[in-house]
């Protein structure tokens, strides 16, 4: 028996299914999804050179108020309280990059269509029931994840994928979600206005004067008719508008980043303005990190200052986490220790997915501290005495004293190694800086030492041992360590480290071994 499967992971033997997801007023809609206090604002966006700027895109408000596509700035001046806008194709292609991330959530079978005012992706969902319910379940939860990027869009399900996208274009956005029955797509598409053919001025003004205006008209002409008049072009026309055109599907790659950036409508200054920017960010990217069900691992902000300069800043806690308020909180102390040095023009932020890591604790293992907590008191205290004082000392492959490194903390996620019961280990602490004493010496070593107006007697030393850094460097090796066990007067054992300068032939107290 032959394989039942496509090379696209569909049965081979399942019947075509298409969901097409539109999004009207596309230009308006991807500079508002992150200005939430400009959606409820009649809003009108303006594209071209100045000063012929003429309005490409408007949200609802704004055409309730008058606003119409192709007026100038001028006219839209006259109409009291709508506020014109820039068109930012970064931010629109930014957006068109995040809707069709969102619906490649539900089948990587994605194949995009380009308007000039909106923007239509149609999705192949055929065989998707057993992990996502019957379509109009699934076309629920797609509008619900593209609602909440604070966007409207319109949803149709048919067999026939030009009747997907028709029927999308056609609808209300009240209407929101359509599945047109199997076999029955041209009473459905019968009421839609032609106006969604994307029609030439010719087509248009050729199937005007017949008086043709919907396309339930249009499948009505007879075909060989309409080609004689129209070509081959009728006959695809008459195609769309009965739902029966075929077509190759030609699915698109699919990217995932988890970038929001912004273009700045005014130059900000203050810390707190920004911050609002960044929180709203952050919900964006953790709810589409969560919709993959992933993490955030790190964040880095970018921002584009006046006078061309670029303050870039990074944030990475020891955990991947989905918890806004604690990014929010990192990136707030990481801008406050190292501040933009102009006003921000653009905003960008970037994050890298992860997983949530979980560690299994033994019944009397310790209790860790809950990592995003930690990280926050370590940024407030790197802000009190800098980033070079916090962290955890790492040993450096090097026999230099002090000869070790800060590294930033993390708490440990296994169990550490097992060490054998029996073995005893010292620490010094060390003097910094080390205090002069003075030494007895009897045949080279020492054998009393006077420090901090104590008297102490040395019951053993060990050494010299020469110490320094660097041995093919004769001049790095200039001091010799003992180290001692010493007595006071009561008798009081004390282990200690001392050094020697070989230079300047002077004693040094270093430290004591606990």
């Amino acid at each position: 028996m032959g394989d039942t499967r496509s090379m696209g992971g569909t049965p081979m033997n399942a019947p075509e299914l298409y969901a097409a997801l539109y999004v009207r007023e596309f230009p308006a809609q991807a500079p508002l999804r992150l200005r939430a206090a400009l959606r409820e604002q009649p809003c009108a966006i303006l594209d071209g050179i100045p000063p012929s700027e003429y309005v490409c895109a408007m949200n609802t408000k704004a055409r309730t108020r008058g606003v119409r596509h192709g007026m100038t700035r001028v006219e839209v001046e006259t109409i009291s309280s709508v506020i014109p806008l820039a068109r930012t194709p970064h931010e629109e292609a930014q957006a068109r990059t995040i809707v069709q991330e969102v619906a490649g959530g539900f089948t990587p079978r994605i194949e995009a269509c380009t308007f000039e005012s909106a923007f239509l992706c149609v999705l192949d969902i055929s065989g998707t029931e057993s992990l996502f319910g019957p379509p109009r379940q699934l076309a629920q939860e797609l509008l619900k994840r593209i609602r909440s990027l604070g966007m409207a869009a319109t949803i149709a399900v048919s067999g026939n994928f030009h009747a997907a996208w028709c029927m999308a274009r056609g609808m209300s956005t009240k209407a929101a979600i359509t599945v047109l029955p199997q076999g029955k797509e041209r009473d459905a598409l019968a009421p839609l206005p032609l106006a969604i053919l994307e029609l030439n001025d010719a087509q248009m003004s050729t199937l005007s004067s017949w008086g043709i205006s919907t396309l339930g008209k249009l499948a009505t002409l007879p075909e060989k008719s309409l080609i004689a008049r129209l070509g081959q072009d009728g006959k695809r026309l008459r195609q769309l508008a009965a739902g029966e055109l075929p077509h190759l599907f030609q699915p698109g790659e699919t990217p995932f980043t988890l970038r929001e950036e912004m273009e700045l409508d005014s130059p900000i200054e203050l810390l707190d303005g920004l911050l609002f920017l960044l929180n709203l960010m952050l919900e964006q990217i953790i709810r589409r990190a969560s919709d993959r069900i992933l993490a955030v691992a790190s964040v880095s902000v970018s921002l584009s200052l006046e006078g061309g300069a670029t303050h870039m800043r990074t944030v990475s806690p020891p955990t991947p986490t989905n918890e806004r308020a604690l990014w929010l909180k990192l990136l707030q102390m990481e801008l406050e220790l190292h501040p933009p040095q102009a006003a921000i023009l653009h905003v960008a932020l970037e994050a890298e997915p992860g997983h949530i890591s979980k560690v299994q604790l033994g019944l009397f293992s310790p209790q860790l501290p809950e990592p995003g907590r930690l990280e926050v008191t370590l940024a407030r205290i790197a802000k009190i005495v800098g980033e070079d004082a916090v962290g955890q000392a790492v040993l450096r492959d090097t026999h230099q004293p002090r000869g070790f490194r800060m590294e930033k903390f993390r708490v440990p996620t296994t169990a550490p190694a097992p060490t054998e019961a029996d073995v005893v280990r010292f620490a010094l602490r060390e003097l910094r800086p080390s205090e002069p004493i003075t030494v007895q010496l009897i045949a080279g070593a020492p054998c009393s030492l006077r420090f901090r107006n104590e008297t102490y007697r040395v019951e053993s030393a060990y050494g010299p041992w020469v110490i320094g850094t660097d041995w093919w460097n004769q001049e790095h090796w200039g001091q010799a360590q003992w180290d001692l066990v010493l007595a006071d007067a009561s008798d009081t054992k004390l282990r200690c480290c001392i050094i020697r300068d070989l230079k300047k032939h002077c004693w040094q107290m270093a430290g004591f071994y606990d």
